[in-house]
């Protein structure tokens, strides 16, 4: 599928590879990195992307996967599938962990059914087989050694064992406290000599203690003797030792039997973890790049959207470098080639390493770093000739290895097929090299190829501005500062700048007018009109950028007024409502109050001095419901002074409010105040400025407040566990309150796990303006378990 094989390196490609196995925490993980290859089935294709995205989701919204143990087990499978053979303590304790990995993994997957579909279909349906578990635990314990209540005979053997030891032990301190007491031991404890243990006797003493010699020391002045008393007790020892061996290897090869009808589950047990692990590695490297999944065509194009060269942009992220310039292109049937031309060191080779290193991985079922809403589809074949492979052996020249090229690409090519060419034409004389290379060029067009071709030859140009199905693109450069802008324009072709390079790089004024002597007038219009056209590509650009950036803040604007027209009209029918139930009220009890004072005139009998009671009564409710109406006063916004200026630090008061705040910022018309731990934004001609005592009292008040919330302000933050969102949100109330209370640092403890939360923490803080740096803890500490962010 690609030719030739080394174009593989030359794209970049196994670079990417070996960055997924770093992420692998299994071999098995990782030689199925190693396999990796472009697939061309639709289907294949979209199920391992999707797998990667679902995954990729996990690590960042979902709890971590339970993968704490990936061992190599499958040469212990194959072990226990020979008759007769056993497993070794070691390789059933690494049974043991796996088998709770995949039982948690499982469970895991099980607690979120159909929330991860294509991860889902690694499983087959596999079980989870208990009765494996039990038998090794019963047999394991948790450090992987046989546990001494394995069997009843095991036991049996390893008490009588110890209390062999013990009585030995006794014996043999009897014996070296009395050879003590009579002198004849040298300096020093007991020891052990032969894997027996020893009392070490003066030479000219060890005739008086009976035993066995098991060694002298390098002087020859003491002898290690076993005693005789304790002898026969440690060879009683030896042998139940001997026993017990026996014993565990009865017990290890009963457990290997019943463990043998399970080892094809066993296999897919591996087999899982092996696929899951490969699966994790490429959704870490996903979230390394910024990966998405792009939408997959049926038909032979490419269109990517903010695309990025993956491996520039890490690249990028860990020196510090500038952003990446992203990279918009498409090729279709209608634009099947586009041929990139412009100026050296513009950017021409990476466009076209982009485009064959991102349709690889796609291919191969990894995330791309484009936008999700850019579209790829799927080619049988990619031949890229990219850069000199001249050789020797072969009795190549430069040129011949670009037509031995241009030769298999011409014969093999077809509509499905991605061509890559770099600097097509060069390596012999222009006079020849041009017309091959636009021949080349019409045939591979004829038979309806896919591809990007960087050149320089104004030929090819003409060529391509005339041809259907070949589309001219040039690389953006500003001839004003002479820098590229790595910028791809498709539509028009590219200037070299062959003589604004040249004189700004330095070269002779004479020797620059020779050279402009030598070339043709024809030569000299084209490349003239050409870098015409590029000044006004780049006015163009530059305008559109501006008025896209003016139509944003204008929706935004648009946007903010609707929903401030919202909230007062609904403010506006609250208070009617409101109004509405206060006037209905009133009226009830106006009504209750009448009735009830005519009912006591009745009842009295227009009594006068009991009338004029219930009248006084009746006259008191209504003043006081008098004394309930507000007075609906509305001063009018005393506008500020024309000539009196305001600065950033002065005191105001809101004039509609009436409460005090400190100017932070100034933005035109505008005024940024703060208000305690808040920010508002109130029109300049809606405050009044604070001076002499007025002024002395706010600020004193704003002190008072600060200092309480400097007193109960915490500079440490433990995210550990939470998911990214709520870490991130909890993150941005601290950070903004300690950039209220002018705090110089916070610390973030976020553990170190994947990384993952300590990516997307660090991603924010480089965003956050008031951050200027950020550390990890010292490595005794917590190391980059723990970030440390200064507040500037």
């Amino acid at each position: 599928m690609i030719y030739p094989q080394n174009a593989v390196e030359k794209l970049g490609f196994a670079e990417i590879k070996e960055l997924i196995k770093v992420k692998c925490l299994s071999e098995a993980g990782k030689e199925m990195v190693a396999k990796i290859q472009p697939q061309t089935k639709l289907d294949l294709i979209d199920r391992y992307l999707r797998q990667a995205k679902e995954f990729r989701d996990l690590l960042v919204h979902d709890s971590p996967l339970p993968v704490d143990h990936f061992y190599p087990i499958k040469s212990i499978i194959e072990k226990a599938k020979v008759e007769g053979s056993f497993l070794l303590e070691e390789e059933f304790h690494r049974i043991l962990l796996s088998l709770r990995t995949v039982y948690a993994v499982i469970r895991y997957f099980n607690e979120r059914e159909q929330q991860y579909p294509n991860l889902e279909l690694l499983f087959e349906h596999l079980p989870i087989e208990k009765n494996i578990l039990r038998s090794i635990e019963q047999i394991i314990d948790d450090r992987g050694k046989i546990k001494e209540n394995a069997s009843r005979l095991l036991m049996e053997i390893t008490q009588q064992i110890s209390k062999a030891e013990q009585e030995a032990r006794k014996r043999l301190d009897t014996v070296f406290k009395q050879a003590q007491k009579n002198g004849w031991t040298a300096d020093g404890n007991l020891t052990i000599r032969d894997g027996r243990l020893c009392i070490p006797i003066l030479a000219e003493n060890k005739r008086k203690v009976k035993g066995l010699i098991h060694d002298e020391s390098a002087t020859g002045q003491t002898a290690y003797i076993e005693p005789e008393e304790v002898f026969h007790l440690n060879n009683k020892v030896r042998d139940l030792e001997f026993e017990r061996r026996r014993e565990i290897v009865r017990i290890l090869t009963q457990l290997t039997t019943e463990l043998r009808p399970h080892v094809p589950l066993l296999f897919s047990y591996h087999s899982l973890l092996t696929k899951l692990d490969f699966v994790r590695a490429k959704a870490l490297f996903a979230l390394d790049i910024d990966g998405e999944m792009p939408e997959i065509s049926k038909e032979a194009e490419v269109n990517l959207l903010q695309a990025k060269h993956p491996l520039l942009y890490l690249s990028s992220k860990q020196e510090g470098h500038h952003a990446v310039v992203p990279l918009n292109l498409k090729i279709d049937n209608t634009d099947r080639i586009l041929l990139v031309s412009g100026p050296n060191a513009g950017g021409k080779s990476v466009c076209m390493k982009t485009v064959g290193l991102l349709q690889l991985m796609f291919q191969s079922g990894l995330l791309i770093p484009c936008e999700p809403e850019s579209k790829l589809g799927v080619f049988k074949q990619v031949f890229a000739d990219i850069g000199d492979d001249q050789s020797i052996d072969s009795d190549l020249s430069t040129y011949s290895a670009h037509l031995s090229k241009m030769k298999y690409f011409t014969q093999f090519s077809n509509g499905r097929t991605m061509v890559l060419i770099d600097e097509f034409g060069t390596g012999t004389d222009p006079l020849f090299g041009g017309p091959i290379a636009e021949a080349v060029l019409e045939v591979l067009n004829k038979k309806q190829i896919r591809g990007v071709i960087t050149t320089h030859y104004s030929n090819l140009k003409v060529f391509a501005s005339n041809t259907e199905g070949i589309e001219n693109a040039s690389m953006l450069f500003d001839n004003q500062a002479m820098k590229p802008l790595y910028i791809l324009q498709v539509g028009k072709p590219g200037s070299s700048y062959a003589f604004e390079i040249a004189q700004n790089i330095g070269l002779p004024k004479e020797v620059l007018h020779l050279a402009k002597q030598k070339i043709g007038v024809q030569q000299k219009k084209v490349d003239t009109l050409l870098v015409d056209l590029e000044r006004e590509k780049k006015e163009v650009y530059d305008t559109k950028v501006a008025i896209n950036l003016r139509e944003k803040e204008i929706l935004a604007k648009q946007s903010e007024l609707n929903e401030l027209q919202s909230f007062l009209e609904e403010n506006k029918r609250q208070l009617m409502r409101d109004a509405k139930e206060e006037a209905k009220q009133i009226i009830k009890d106006a009504n209750k109050l009448v009735e009830n004072t005519i009912a006591g005139i009745k009842s009295s009998q227009a009594d006068k001095e009991e009338t004029r009671k219930l009248r006084a009564g009746l006259q008191q409710a209504t003043d006081k419901l008098k004394e309930k109406q507000p007075k609906v006063h509305r001063p009018e916004p005393q506008p500020q002074a024309e000539n009196e200026s305001i600065e950033v630090g002065d005191w105001v008061r809101i004039v509609e409010t009436g409460n005090e705040a400190q100017v932070i910022e100034l933005a035109k018309n505008n005024l940024i105040l703060a208000l305690g731990d808040l920010r508002t934004v109130v029109k300049r001609n809606k405050v009044e400025k604070l001076r002499g005592k007025e002024k002395a009292k706010a600020t004193k008040r704003s002190r008072s407040v600060s200092s309480e919330s400097v007193a109960d302000f915490s500079p440490e933050i433990d995210v550990r566990g939470m998911r990214t969102e709520d870490a991130l949100q909890k993150i941005e109330q601290v950070l903004d309150r300690a950039v209220m209370i002018g705090y110089p640092s916070l610390k973030i403890v976020h553990g170190k796990g994947d990384g993952i939360l300590r990516k997307f923490i660090r991603d924010y803080l480089r965003k956050y303006n008031h951050v200027s740096r950020f550390e990890d803890e010292h490595a005794d500490r917590g190391g980059d378990g723990i970030t440390y962010a200064y507040i500037d």
